[in-house]
């Protein structure tokens, strides 16, 4: 019983620097995968929340949503098609997309959370006018890429003390909405808030050297090595927009960027307040990685974020 306790008090010692560290931080989580769609990892990922802002951190939550798209698209008798990776969104599917996001998903999102008291307020990329993108191509319709972001509703909501949960919908120059990848939006509201972090919670646990391997997982590489990463073409479909949302994340003056398993209990908490970490972290400093042209870096290429 004794030394259950004094494990436990030892947990509590081992987080006090990284609570001192991260007081007053915004933290930019992009939710997703798994962690998204099962109710109970929905719940633990929401309580992790909820403690981390109630030890200092202003949490920002955006997210996609996918595989619930796809389900009522299929409902509806609607064709599902994807084209580089990306949803192709007709103007008709674009009203489902958004009514799925912001009127199913993100609710979903701020009801686990404010399960926990008055705390999470969810908005849509086009309130405020907090996203604004351009098509990125015609062959995907209602698909944009952020050409702007006006971060006065978030910095008003953390202000006063809530947690802002964004869903991924933009506006267009032409009035109309946009889906926009979530991975991407997180990486440029963490750049635009100056984030401390910007967290992606996946379905696996980081990049490993070879995804067959599971002891090659990369703790922590650099900028420069992310970047060389995708010059040679070493990233699996998957987590080529994660990787490039952190880079873009890094460039932009965030501290640092995170790629987690988000169906691992309490991983957003072992990721930020332990010294080990449980996922992939990538930091600004650090020298070239300088990758053999046989280098190998992959991960899984399950997850759809539009």
């Amino acid at each position: 019983m004794m030394e259950d306790l004094l494990g436990k008090a030892e947990t509590l010692t081992e987080a006090l620097p990284w609570i001192k560290r991260t007081w007053g931080k915004t933290v930019v989580i992009k939710y997703g995968g798994a962690a998204m769609t099962d109710p109970v990892l929905r719940e633990h990922v929401a309580s992790d929340i909820v403690l981390m802002k109630l030890v200092g951190v202003n949490p920002v939550i955006v997210h996609g949503g996918g595989p619930a798209i796809t389900t009522y698209m299929e409902r509806l008798g609607m064709p599902v098609e994807f084209f580089d990776g990306l949803r192709v969104t007709s103007a008709e599917a674009m009203e489902l997309v958004k009514m799925v996001l912001v009127g199913k998903v993100n609710k979903e999102l701020v009801t686990s959370i404010n399960g926990h008291g008055r705390l999470a307020v969810g908005v849509a990329g086009d309130d405020a006018n907090l996203l604004k993108a351009r098509p990125v191509s015609d062959r995907l319709g209602r698909v944009g890429e952020v050409t702007a972001i006006d971060t006065t509703v978030i910095r008003k909501l953390i202000g006063d003390g809530f947690i802002p949960v964004v869903a991924t919908v933009a506006v267009g120059e032409d009035g109309g909405s946009y889906n926009i990848n979530a991975d991407i939006v997180a990486g440029e509201i963490a750049a635009a808030l100056d984030a401390d972090k910007v967290i992606f919670l996946t379905d696996v646990d980081g990049l490993y050297e070879d995804f067959e391997d599971k002891g090659s997982l990369i703790s922590a590489l650099s900028l420069e090595q992310a970047e060389e990463m995708v010059a040679y073409d070493r990233l699996a479909s998957g987590m080529i927009p994660k990787v490039g949302a952190c880079i873009r994340a890094l460039r932009g003056g965030v501290g640092r960027a995170h790629i987690l398993n988000g169906t691992v209990p309490h991983s957003l908490l072992l990721e930020v307040y332990t010294d080990g970490g449980v996922g992939t972290m990538i930091t600004p400093g650090g020298e070239s990685l300088g990758l053999p042209d046989d280098g190998i870096y992959t991960a899984y290429e399950g997850e759809v974020t539009l």
